[in-house]
């Protein structure tokens, strides 16, 4: 789509394109203001935006087919769950540098500009994070650290926010969010990705792992990226409205259980050998415990 007008699919081949990927749950006015807010803000390059609805029953569909009939609509007809969902997505983008990005966001300026601009400058930058303001304009602590024992440790103890340190390699609390700079994993709000690194590490088409439906898939991404010596890079100069868990917050308890066992399932993955496979039984007992007390109960989490 040109950038000034979203009713023209047409690209300029001489310019990189963006696409803009939205997996969405009953959360229809979100996403509605969410689109409009590209509207309103459109990138100046070519740009496409596709939309993947996962079986809503609040009307989500319908209502993008009918308002904004321009955008590439995929709807499911089961809740296939996020890492899935943004998989159908990758697999129809056709851009040179591609965003998953939630609905319960909006924009408020040029950002997608500035980030598009900041990810092409450095060829090393596989993914890039931006600034991401809640509604009361605090800004919100969106970059952790990949998770380690001590790391997990640290934040389920609350030593990580005491002792600083390697206890405090997860929830990175003292991370400075006005500092452009290097960040482990910002949350998959808002992510750009530069589809050369995704082909580093997989198929551009498929580049979640689906193992991890809801939670950990983009923490799983950006280590593999990581681990292939990719930059992550964070800049504060672009910034996005997020509401936050608009989606997981309807089913609160099963959301929480599913966060844990992806967590388990992360170190399982990555930390499954060698001295990490010692410490990986104690810190499932601990995970689980930690989700039963969070849930207030047992929940068999997210089913597809």
């Amino acid at each position: 789509m040109n950038g000034k007008n979203p009713q023209l699919a047409v690209r300029v081949k001489s310019e990189p394109m963006l696409s803009i990927l939205i997996v969405n749950w009953n959360t229809k006015d979100l996403l509605r203001a969410c689109l409009r807010s590209i509207q309103a803000f459109p990138p100046s390059k070519s740009y496409e935006v596709i939309v993947v609805d996962n079986a809503s029953s609040d009307g989500s569909a319908e209502m993008v087919s009918h308002e904004f009939p321009h955008i590439h609509l995929v709807a499911s007809p089961i809740n296939t769950g996020y890492a899935k969902g943004n998989n159908l997505a990758f697999a129809e983008a056709q851009g040179d540098f591609m965003v998953t990005l939630n609905p319960d966001t909006e924009f408020v300026d040029e950002s997608l500009d500035i980030a598009l601009q900041r990810i092409q400058s450095n060829p090393s930058i596989g993914v890039l994070g931006i600034k991401q303001v809640a509604i009361d304009g605090s800004i919100q602590s969106s970059v952790r650290g990949f998770p380690s024992i001590v790391g997990i440790l640290g934040d389920l103890t609350g030593m990580g926010k005491a002792l600083s340190g390697k206890f405090d390699s997860y929830r990175l609390h003292n991370f400075d969010y006005e500092i452009e700079q290097l960040a482990p994993q910002p949350m998959g709000t808002f992510l750009m990705f530069r589809r050369e690194a995704l082909e580093s590490v997989g198929s551009p088409k498929k580049p979640f792992d689906e193992s991890f439906p809801i939670f950990f898939n983009e923490v799983d991404l950006l280590y593999r990226l990581y681990d292939a010596g990719w930059k992550c890079w964070y800049t504060p100069e672009a910034k996005i409205k997020h509401y936050g868990g608009e989606s997981t917050k309807q089913v609160r308890k099963s959301m929480i259980w599913e966060s844990h066992r992806s967590l388990v399932r992360y170190f399982q993955k990555h930390h499954g050998t060698g001295f990490g496979m010692v410490g990986l039984p104690l810190l499932t007992v601990v995970i689980y415990l930690a989700a039963f007390i969070r849930a207030k109960g047992y929940h068999a989490g997210f089913k597809a």
